[in-house]
């Protein structure tokens, strides 16, 4: 069992007050990006894996997992494309497989995961307009176009930092905006 602190060194920016509509999105989803990892600074792997408000099992650990499950497939698969872009953590036998952490998981591999996945996010972003298309679809069948795609990301996001602030402050009191 790991006791190692977690090193996030998180960077948040404020969004810009008067920016375009683009850079506006990305200063958003970046901003929320960021507080998640600062929601889990300062904690060993045992606390990021300590599902905090029973009857939840629901854990820090397990939302960054998730995080990397979402990025990827609204980013690789929706966007663009990527069929091959499978899940990282859930399986058809464990939908929540990215919640379900075990003493065997680690933040260095769901941090690192999940970096990866944002950088995929970027990448497949870039150059692309926000009516634009994806060139895949989504489970439902549907086509969705950047601009609701980071909508939507912006969206999970702030849900699951209010998750977070709830767990962080069961843990050890800590508390943020």
């Amino acid at each position: 069992m790991s006791t190692e602190q977690t090193d996030t060194a998180a960077v948040r920016v404020d969004p810009g007050t008067l920016t375009g509509e683009r850079q506006a999105l990305e200063q958003w989803l970046d901003f929320h990006r960021a507080t998640l990892a600062m929601k889990c600074e300062g904690l060993d792997d045992t606390q990021l894996r300590t599902a905090a408000a029973p009857p939840s099992d629901l854990n820090l650990m397990g939302l960054v997992r998730h995080m990397a499950e979402v990025e990827r497939g609204w980013f690789r698969r929706v966007l663009a494309g990527e069929r091959d872009a499978g899940w990282i953590y859930s399986t058809k036998e464990d939908h929540d497989g990215d919640i379900h952490v075990t003493d065997a998981d680690t933040w260095a591999e769901a941090y690192a995961t999940w970096q990866g996945e944002i950088a995929h996010a970027r990448a497949n972003a870039a150059g692309r307009g926000l009516d634009e298309p994806g060139s895949g679809k989504h489970r439902s069948g549907e086509t969705f176009n950047l601009r609701w795609i980071y909508l939507h990301m912006i969206e999970e996001y702030a849900r699951h930092n209010g998750h977070a602030d709830l767990i962080r402050e069961r843990i050890d009191g800590a508390t943020g905006d």
